[in-house]
């Protein structure tokens, strides 16, 4: 039987940015549960080792930055290391193992909830890239049996409650540059989210699933072609399913006075979210800014 609110903490495109701190933070800050969106660094196995080893409920979905000297004929001819030797998406896969849920679920029985994950390695936008990446590891040849892989792991959910998780967003969410998953650069302006696991979705509530929230980052809320505002954080569509972009970049920064690390904090409460924050804590767990986001009005909050 799970407790009346469920905190959730969101962790953003790390890059390269995470240590066994922040494993402390979250305990001090009492999360139960804690979702990685990808991006950890460039396929480095040290950060995804750590984030393996951290002792709370979690489940992690892998990002572009994951699959960076792997995916593409351009990455395999930056990269650092002999690929004839090593195989490092399938060495963070193994770190994982069931914890990532890229094309795949994870039940939490103590949530009465499941974590369902998108398509792994995403690099976002309309066109299907890096065919034979997907091919080959994953037998998928294009967005419609991708969206297939996704919805088969819903159907395997055992409860009805279903968070996603994925790296980068659906389309669907503006086609604005500062939409959460609008394209910031030239030309400006256009969805770049990915379609199959939007139609995923929309599959998903078809099946009489409950989606509260929608987690993922992958577009950073600075915006490359302005510094006059932040890329949207949240969206709420009409059937009350909350879209999280977590991607505040970078996530751990050094004031005059201290080092702070940036968090979403969800609150999920009889199947639905009731708050969302972006909050920076000091490396005492103890919140020292926090954005608001988004407050569900109490009078909404359906019985249990």
């Amino acid at each position: 039987m799970s407790k009346k609110a469920i905190a959730i903490a969101v962790v953003g495109d790390i890059h390269d940015r995470w240590d066994a701190t922040d494993g402390e933070i979250l305990k001090a800050l009492g999360i139960d549960l804690v979702l990685f969106v990808g991006d950890f660094g460039n396929e480095s196995i040290p950060v995804v080792s750590a984030i393996a080893d951290l002792k709370l409920p979690k489940a992690a979905i892998t990002g572009n930055h994951d699959c960076w000297y792997t995916a593409s004929p351009w990455g395999q001819r930056q990269c650092p290391y002999d690929r004839n030797v090593e195989d490092r998406v399938q060495q963070q896969l193994d770190l994982l193992g069931e914890t990532h849920v890229g094309y795949n679920k994870l039940d939490f029985p103590e949530f009465n909830l499941t974590v369902v994950g998108s398509r792994p390695f995403s690099w976002g936008g309309p066109d299907w890239k890096n065919a034979a990446f997907y091919r080959d590891r994953f037998g998928v040849e294009d967005f419609q049996q991708s969206t297939e892989r996704i919805v088969a792991a819903v159907k395997q959910a055992k409860y009805d409650t279903v968070l996603f998780l994925g790296h980068c967003g659906p389309t669907g969410l503006g086609d604005k540059a500062e939409d959460p998953c609008g394209k910031d650069w030239n030309p400006l302006g256009g969805d770049f989210g990915d379609p199959d696991f939007a139609e995923a979705i929309a599959q998903t509530r078809r099946l009489g699933k409950t989606i509260p929230l929608v987690a993922f980052g992958h577009m950073h809320h600075n915006l490359r072609h302005t510094q006059t505002q932040l890329r949207k954080s949240l969206a709420v569509s009409p059937e009350g399913t909350v879209y999280l972009n977590a991607a505040r970049v970078p996530r751990i920064v050094t004031t005059q006075s201290q080092e702070q690390r940036n968090f979403s904090l969800v609150t999920l409460e009889k199947g639905q979210v009731t708050q969302a924050s972006l909050i920076w804590a000091n490396l005492n767990g103890e919140i020292v800014s926090q954005e608001n986001l988004y407050q569900l009005s109490p009078q909404v909050v359906q019985p249990a």
